[in-house]
């Protein structure tokens, strides 16, 4: 039985795959700058834009590979499922730039240049246009208070009272047992009254609580918790 080697590179030109791999690098790289100019918390990673730019070039050869052969499909399905990231994506906006970039990738993979080209660079526009005006801000403003007490002790309502002194509203959102079951935290989600500062709520709950750590967390919906 003789043996052949087979090039099924004939399907696309080298060309092709030239434009699609340099035409998915520069919209990748364009998003990734996007993503660096309106990210707004600390969690920026330099290792996860690298990221985005390799996936949108790897989706748009995954796309020159698969073509139009459904048996090639499946076997890059199957081939691919194996792979488990473990790495928690922190923000919800993150992963609408890793699809971005994978709808990039693949459009320009099966080579509709134009429609990567312009879909790329309207989303763009979109994003920065959002983050420019302050698109979908809340106007109120929450901070987070922990407290830390003794376990043996009933702080619950003199911690409250102070809340109720010095905030508009309050909710309790955790409970956890810390140091060996020694102590208790809690963490109260709050909206300061007006001209009342953070500084002067953890005085009054450290009296309150025999000098017991005190942490207020103001912006916390752009840090991570």
């Amino acid at each position: 039985m003789p043996f052949e080697v087979q090039d099924l590179s004939g399907t696309f030109s080298m060309g092709d795959v030239a434009l699609a791999l340099s035409l998915s690098f520069f919209l990748s790289s364009m998003i990734g700058y996007v993503y660096r100019y309106t990210h707004r918390n600390v969690s920026y990673s330099q290792s996860y834009v690298q990221t985005l730019v390799i996936l949108g070039m790897l989706i748009s050869l995954i796309m020159l590979v698969v073509g139009s052969n459904i048996a090639r499909a499946f076997a890059l399905v199957g081939a691919l499922s194996v792979v488990r990231f473990r790495n928690a994506i922190k923000e919800t906006r993150d992963v609408g730039f890793i699809f971005l970039v994978m709808s990039i990738g693949m459009a320009a993979g099966t080579r509709f240049y134009s429609l990567a080209t312009v879909a790329a660079v309207s989303i763009c526009l979109v994003i920065v246009v959002m983050f420019r005006f302050n698109w979908f801000a809340s106007s109120v403003h929450r901070q987070v208070v922990k407290v830390q007490v003794p376990s043996d002790g009933n702080y619950t309502e003199h911690i409250q009272d102070v809340l109720i002194q010095h905030t508009d509203e309050f909710e309790l959102v955790s409970l956890e047992s810390i140091r060996a079951g020694s102590m208790t935290e809690m963490m109260y989600t709050v909206r300061l009254k007006k001209g009342h500062e953070p500084g002067q709520l953890i005085a009054a709950l450290g009296e309150r609580t025999g000098g017991q750590r005190v942490t207020v967390l103001t912006g916390y919906d752009q840090t991570d918790l």
